[in-house]
């Protein structure tokens, strides 16, 4: 019998990869009776030009287009693409070569997509962040602290009124965002454009009030040609930011959003919902790093990048690997990802949220410095004195970080903390 297969082509461990060339790193579990190599070269083979058998004929250029697989270090693997095998400017394109049928084959117990170093030409293809770190900092007049924000919670089942003053309340403790959760889009009891005039409503008393720039991340999230609308009418009154639940609309709407928003100057803030689907899982699916990464170079302004000391997933190594990728302009490649150069993209805010209160604020500074966004829900609405109480005792628990004094030393002149921090302590939530 002839040979019935090609993917020992797709192995060089002497190929040493072009400066355009696109490299992915993988961890991969080969099925049953089936070798590292030959898993290898099927990883290779189906995300470039390969197929399951030889094949009669093939031009010449397909050589060059060839992926190859060049690094084996125990599972993991790295395997460099060709430039000409991606279209620029195409996110989707590029996922569905190197996260589609590769992670449905027999031939692979388990595959991550860990990181992907993305050349200068294909990045410069995208647009990037509009605003940056810098660009948001001066939206907001926010100089050296984090950037704060709030959930009316529970996240969904309030109406547009109850909604815009729990949110004048977060904003009069001295908040900076409020923000709808990933879940509240337009409802029968809380429908979009209601919620956007009355919040518009009391983010101008609040500003008047305080003399601070107030803001809300308000969800446009549907189908692409109603989230266009959306982005308008946000723009019309006044706001400087949406939301988007990056995940869920795919990363097309993303780029068209990026062009949409862009044109009104407003900034996108980057909700993950479903991310866990696939990035939980720590032999299989795909990394929240490549996410985060992914969704910089599409053009989101700030994302969610865990926490490590909340409620949700996330080592503290893996968060601040996140949030070290989206502030940085070049990364150089470390034990668990790969280098990038961002060229003249700009930053994006890594965001901390899900079961943040007082008494742990100054942990995540800890972990991610002043550079971040902090979003603290539950922790000021569950405040025993109420919402703008909580915001106050949160924006202390700041005030105390960043001037290096305990909490516990702050608390005792300032009741709103002391009050908090009977309730919650230094709890961290799970």
């Amino acid at each position: 019998m002839g040979k019935i297969d090609w993917y020992d082509e797709f192995i060089d461990l002497k190929y040493i990869p072009s400066k355009d060339d696109l490299i992915v790193l993988f961890y991969f579990e080969p099925a049953d009776g089936i070798s590292k190599e030959e898993a290898i070269g099927r990883i290779a083979s189906e995300s470039s030009t390969g197929t399951w058998t030889t094949l009669f004929k093939l031009p010449a250029r397909m050589k060059k287009l060839m992926a190859t697989a060049f690094e084996i270090n125990g599972n993991f693997v790295k395997v460099a693409y060709p430039l000409d095998l991606w279209e620029k400017g195409n996110a989707p394109q590029l996922l569905s070569g190197i996260a589609g049928n590769i992670f449905g084959m027999k031939a692979l117990n388990n595959l991550r997509l860990v990181d992907a170093s993305l050349p200068r030409q294909y990045i410069n293809s995208f647009k990037g962040p509009r605003h940056g770190i810098n660009g948001l900092r001066s939206l907001l007049k926010v100089k050296k602290r984090p950037i704060t924000g709030a959930v009316p919670k529970p996240k969904i089942g309030f109406s547009a009124k109850e909604h815009a003053e729990i949110g004048f309340e977060t904003w009069m403790g001295g908040f900076d965002l409020v923000k709808d959760d990933e879940n509240l889009t337009s409802t029968s009891f809380n429908k979009f454009e209601e919620r956007v005039k009355l919040m518009a409503k009391l983010r101008d008393k609040a500003e008047k009030l305080t003399g601070e720039n107030k803001d809300a991340l308000i969800n446009i999230t549907s189908e692409t040609e109603v989230m266009k609308k959306r982005a308008k009418m946000l723009h019309d009154y006044g706001w400087r930011f949406c939301m988007i639940d990056v995940v869920v609309v795919g990363s097309a709407a993303v780029q068209t959003m990026r062009n949409v928003c862009g044109d009104y100057g407003l900034a996108i803030h980057a909700h993950r919902a479903m991310h866990a689907a696939f990035d939980r899982n720590e032999k299989h699916g795909m990394t929240m790093y490549f996410l985060a990464k992914l969704m910089k170079m599409i053009g989101v302004d700030e994302i969610h990048g865990g926490t490590a000391v909340g409620k949700l997933v996330g080592s503290k190594s893996e968060v601040w690997s996140i949030a070290n990728m989206l502030r940085s302009s070049k990364l150089k490649e470390s034990e668990n990802y790969l280098s990038q150069d961002w060229g003249n993209l700009k930053s994006a805010l890594p965001v901390a949220s899900g079961g943040l209160h007082p008494g742990i604020v100054p942990d995540v500074i800890k972990i991610l410095g002043t550079d971040c966004g902090l979003l603290v829900s539950g922790g000021i609405h569950g405040h025993p004195k109420g919402t703008r109480q909580g915001a106050i005792a949160t924006m202390q628990a700041i005030e105390a970080a960043l001037s290096g004094m305990s909490l516990e030393e702050k608390a005792k002149k300032h009741p709103e903390l002391r009050l908090a921090l009977e309730k919650w302590g230094h709890l961290r939530p799970v």
